[in-house]
């Protein structure tokens, strides 16, 4: 398949229309990863429903964390090691049978064990799906097909408690139809990557890379100050980010605000992220990629830091709406650029890298922020609004000033083997 250069700005239906097959089954592959991520949204309700303790449903929450954070990382060297097709293939076939065999397990040892491998195997994908997403789309398309990955990850996270609530009543209340179906569904996928997916990608490459000798791996990695920068920028951001799912909810039940307002503001968020993230890309796309980030970054940080408003519900509707705003501002920018911020070769790395930040913030960042609202009361909120201010500013300083599209990509052959 050969991607062909365009001379404007690409638009929504063509850029998922002129994809091939294979992008085409990434992007509902994430929709699916996520529509089915049942184990972790109800994962605490499945142990103490299987008689353990509520410490010990926390601490599997908290390995199950762990196990992503690793999976991230880890993602980027199976990538480098397997190839895209075949990590992904092995994600979601381990995925599907260690999720099946949480059922049937005789102890609680084990159940940690597999509640990491699960988390770790789920995101295995991410690196893999990523890379090559980004290699078989030409450069002036990589933000609006990100756009769409997004769009993928929020439709799925949507509906995923929806479908897993109903597989748990269809089982008449029990988890067995709930695992059985998020394994079912992530073997299908396997064998549809299976199938479907190029064998490799012929990635381009300069002269320079094709005899560079240096570092590889993570090393290479860590070799490049602006991106090492970048990911300093991305555990602030998601640490931020994250807040809304944490810290708001307790902050809500402390102030004695009706649990309304809350479910109103998140649900406010996921329609206008749907509705209007992709539109908003048609515009964000023509401009400068540290512009949109560091854009979007400071209005995340500025819709966190109006939650200590002193207006009470208003003040969740209109922090929700602003830092909404920054998200499907900076979001799809936000999630191409590590695909292409160094070499072809260390492609894989560089995504492992930023799944693995990103995913270290998710996880940190409710710790931090429930440290600081705990000692600082609605003093907390412009403090870690600072979060994403600053790493606004980082970014301005670590992207290069270029354009988001460049209309004379070079074009780049695929094997579709």
């Amino acid at each position: 398949m050969t991607a062909a250069p365009s001379s404007t700005a690409p638009k929504i239906g063509e850029t998922f229309r002129d994809s091939p097959l294979s992008a085409k089954v990434i992007l509902l592959g994430v929709t699916v990863n996520r529509l089915s991520g049942f184990l972790q949204i109800f994962i605490v309700l499945f142990l103490t429903a299987e008689g353990y303790s509520s410490e010990q449903a926390v601490i599997a929450v908290g390995v199950y964390g762990a196990g992503a954070v690793a999976g991230a990382l880890g993602g980027g060297t199976a990538t480098a090691w397997l190839g895209p097709k075949a990590a992904t293939v092995a994600s979601m076939a381990s995925t599907a049978v260690l999720t099946a065999a949480l059922l049937y397990l005789p102890s609680y040892a084990l159940v940690l064990v597999v509640v990491a491998g699960a988390s770790a195997c789920v995101q295995l994908f991410r690196p893999a799906s990523t890379m090559l997403l980004s290699s078989l789309t030409s450069d002036e398309r990589q933000v609006m097909i990100f756009a769409m990955y997004r769009l993928g990850l929020n439709i799925g996270a949507t509906g995923a408690p929806m479908v897993g609530y109903g597989l748990y009543h269809l089982g008449g209340e029990s988890f067995v139809y709930v695992f059985w179906g998020e394994a079912l569904i992530a073997a299908i996928y396997a064998a549809l990557a299976a199938a479907t997916l190029p064998a490799k990608a012929a990635l381009p490459s300069t002269p320079e890379e094709q005899t560079d000798q240096g570092k590889q791996g993570y090393l290479a990695v860590l070799g490049d100050r602006k991106f090492v920068a970048y990911l300093v920028a991305t555990l602030l951001h998601s640490a931020v980010f994250v807040q809304y799912v944490t810290t708001l909810p307790l902050y809500v039940e402390d102030v004695g605000m009706a649990l309304l307002w809350y479910t109103l503001a998140v649900s406010m968020n996921g329609v206008i992220v749907i509705a209007f993230e992709m539109v908003v890309t048609k515009v964000t796309q023509r401009q400068s990629s540290r512009l949109v980030l560091a854009g979007g970054f400071a209005l995340v940080g500025a819709g966190v830091a109006a939650y200590g408003l002193p207006i009470g519900p208003a003040a969740l509707i209109i922090g929700t709406l602003i830092w909404s705003l920054g998200e499907i501002v900076s979001g799809p920018t936000f999630f191409a650029h590590p695909a292409n911020a160094g070499p072809q070769r260390l492609k894989s790395h560089y995504l492992g890298s930023f799944h693995f930040m990103f995913s270290s913030g998710i996880a940190v960042g409710p710790l931090v922020g429930g440290w600081l609202y705990l000692h600082m009361g609605t003093w907390a909120w412009p403090v870690m609004a600072a979060g994403s201010l600053l790493a606004a500013v980082i970014v301005w300083n670590c992207v290069n000033p270029e354009r988001a599209i460049r209309c004379d990509a070079a074009v780049v052959d695929f094997d579709e083997r």
